[in-house]
Parts: structure tokens; C-alpha cells; sequence
């Protein structure tokens, strides 16, 4: 059955409009068109680039700008590999440039990634904050990749960021949601959009980040590294439907007792048989 977007529900970025809530990585796909064909079935519309390794040839990004339809998608640019803040400012100015080599010139979105541990790849926080305020300065929206700390997340959107994205939990991990209080926190408090990024294994733990009320979410190894991709594209797009739609509905308020399904009046009583 091919899934339909609400229209109605749309998510503003900066100066970007989105019907979908589920942005993907490009990254580590067994071929070229398996990812496109997980493109396709996600029904996503923006899609993150990691611009050293397109402009280094990496294996699996060879080919990758050429591969993509950039009239129907975003291009999300990401400093992943930079490990302090002036590397990632650098890296962000080349993005900028490479969203105009796809004919995006409008375009000045850049997923901002400070990552020194190589081994956790837990993100800077103090490298992310004084990278973001440069970008921010130089008119860029900027999407901060950020352990979910509440507190950062509040210094970053008062620097300016056009969103926060916390991580579920470690790159690539698939261990889910693993501080889902501290992401609660954030959601709270923000005025912009929250987007859960990193961690998410399955659809389930996708609609979990959207019930809580995330905007959208990030997904890249849980799609790229599946048995089948695109068939595992379309289980998150609807996961991600599905979690918006229960969180726009209201869940069921929490009882430390029981309630009846039925009503408890106009029962039938031994006295009427």
C-alpha cells in the first residue's frame, strides 16, 4: 500500500518546510542503487552528505552526488570526521559549496558533528557550542549533533541553532533510546525543532522517539546495514508516521490502578433475571 504524507503536519526548519519527518544518512549502503532505493521507499525528504568523505572519494560516497536527485531532495551537509571546532567550521564552508554544486543555492543548512573520541564518538560539547556560534554568525542553519544534555541544548538554541539532535544513544550502536528523561527534557523546553538522532536499531524504538514528541528523527546504519534497506526504509517511514500520529492524538493518561473498559452503570444485577 503506498503510504501517504500529511500534508497538513509540516515541520519548518530555518526557511525549509518538510512533510516528512524522517531524514536520512547516505552512508554505508551495500551499493549505490540499494541506497537509492532506500531513499525512495523512506520517503524522506532531506538526506545528510558527510562532505570530507565526498569531496575524499571514500569507498560507498564515490559517485554519490551524481546518484542523487537533488530536485526532490535536501541536502543536509555533516562535518563527521572533525574533531575540533575550527576543523568543523572549515568543513561546514565546504558544504555550503556543495549544496550549490546540486543546484541548492539557498541552501545553508549544515548538520554540524564535533567528535574527538574515536572510540565512543560521543560529540564535543564545547567544540560543537563555539563552532556553532561562528556558523551561526556566518548565516548558517545549524543542526547540532549533542549528547542530551538539557542544559547545552538550551545554550545552543540561544546561540541560534535552527535545531537540536540529541543522540538516542552511541553512532551506529542500535541500543535505541537510552536516555529518553534527558531527551524528554529537551523536547520540553525547546522552540525549535528536536530531532532524535543516532542510535535507533528498529521501527519501534523510531515511533518511540516521535510518541515522546521528538519532530523527527535521523536514521542511517539501522536502514543502511539492514538485512534488506529498503524494505527497511518503509518499516521506519511508517514507524515515524505512526509515532506522530499518536503523539498529535494523546496517549492515554498513566494509573497506578485499574480502570474498566466497561462502563460500571446500568448492569444487568441478579435481581433482574
Amino acid at each position: 500500500m503506498t503510504q501517504i504524507l500529511n500534508t497538513h503536519d509540516k515541520l519548518q526548519i530555518g526557511n525549509k518546510t518538510f512533510c516528512s519527518r524522517l531524514f536520512i544518512g547516505t552512508g554505508k549502503y551495500p551499493t549505490i542503487g540499494i541506497m537509492n532505493k532506500s531513499l525512495q521507499n523512506a520517503k524522506s525528504e532531506m538526506v545528510t552528505v558527510a562532505v570530507r568523505r565526498v569531496q575524499a572519494l571514500e569507498s560507498g560516497h564515490h559517485g554519490l552526488m551524481e546518484a542523487i536527485n537533488w530536485s526532490k531532495l535536501w541536502m543536509l551537509p555533516n562535518t563527521a570526521g572533525c574533531t575540533n571546532a575550527d576543523e568543523a567550521i572549515r568543513i561546514a564552508r565546504l558544504g555550503r559549496e556543495l549544496t550549490k554544486v546540486a543546484g541548492q543555492e539557498n541552501n545553508n543548512f549544515i548538520k554540524l558533528e564535533v567528535i574527538p573520541d574515536p572510540v565512543h564518538l560521543l560529540p564535543d560539547p564545547f567544540g560543537t557550542l563555539e563552532a556553532a556560534e561562528q556558523l551561526v554568525k556566518e548565516g548558517f542553519q545549524v543542526l547540532p549533533y549533542i549528547n542530551a544534555d538539557p542544559l547545552l541544548a538550551k545554550r545552543l538554541e540561544d546561540a541560534g541553532c535552527a535545531t537540536l539532535m540529541p543522540l538516542g544513544s552511541p553512532i551506529g550502536s542500535g541500543q535505541g533510546i537510552r536516555n529518553e528523561a534527558n531527551i524528554a527534557m529537551i523536547i520540553e523546553n525547546a522552540k525549535v525543532p528536536v530531532v532524535v538522532d543516532a542510535g535507533i536499531g528498529v521501527p519501534s524504538e523510531a515511533a518511540q522517539a516521535m510518541e515522546m514528541g521528538a519532530d523527527a528523527v535521523l536514521i542511517n546504519s539501522a536502514i543502511a546495514l539492514a538485512g534488506s534497506p529498503p524494505e527497511m526504509a518503509t518499516a521506519m517511514s511508517k514507524a515515524v508516521e505512526a509515532g506522530r500520529a499518536a503523539f498529535l492524538a494523546g496517549r492515554l493518561t498513566k494509573r497506578l490502578e485499574a480502570s474498566p473498559s466497561s462502563p460500571s452503570s446500568g448492569l444487568i444485577t441478579s435481581k433482574d433475571s
